[in-house]
């Protein structure tokens, strides 16, 4: 197991936190850690997480997008929150504002996972879509339904990044076993 860590060839991995009330400190981030934990376990390479916390609001999001993908250079940026049905939230479209392309695989089987676990993921709206050389996944607010999807799609972010050009991800075969074609 692969913890964040400080290593300079550690890659860096946007996480960016989704609430109006965890972005004014009246709410404890669960999302956030959430993800941190699955990725530990997933990842078998240096990483650090690049953690930000934004309200629901559509400049924000879009903005700390921008930042963590450039400015940070994540290869990856995962997202928690703001992808249900209510008018505040409004991830998906910050995300598909900042995206050259839009993935909805991802999408769809983050959906199809959930289901399994609850018949409310229907309401869902995560999606994917690449910026540059940087992978954006959107990802529910709840750590147990975070888990769900990530174990999902995970597989296959390793080698859809290196189509990218972004850094290289190796994940623990023993958790995920990553997708990539033989040579």
């Amino acid at each position: 197991m692969t913890v964040p860590t400080a290593h300079p060839e550690a890659i860096p991995v946007g996480i960016l936190t989704i609430s109006d009330r965890a972005s004014r400190g009246e709410y404890e981030d669960k999302g956030g850690p959430g993800i941190i934990s699955a990725l530990t376990d997933i990842l078998a390479c240096p990483w650090r997480a690049v953690s930000r916390i934004v309200p629901d609001e559509r400049p924000a999001i879009e903005a700390a997008l921008v930042a963590l993908a450039e400015a940070e250079r994540c290869s990856l940026i995962l997202t928690t929150g703001g992808t249900g049905p209510a008018p505040r939230d409004v991830t998906p479209e910050a995300t598909e504002a900042v995206c050259e392309r839009i993935l909805p695989g991802f999408g769809e089987l983050m959906r199809t996972a959930s289901l399994r676990e609850v018949p409310t993921a229907i309401l869902s709206r995560q999606l994917a879509g690449t910026r540059g050389r940087t992978l954006i996944v959107n990802l529910p607010g709840k750590p147990s339904a975070i888990r769900t999807c990530l174990d999902a799609v995970f597989p296959a972010i390793p080698y859809c990044i290196d189509l990218i050009g972004g850094d290289r991800f190796e994940t623990d075969p023993a958790v995920c076993a990553a997708f990539r074609p033989k040579a």
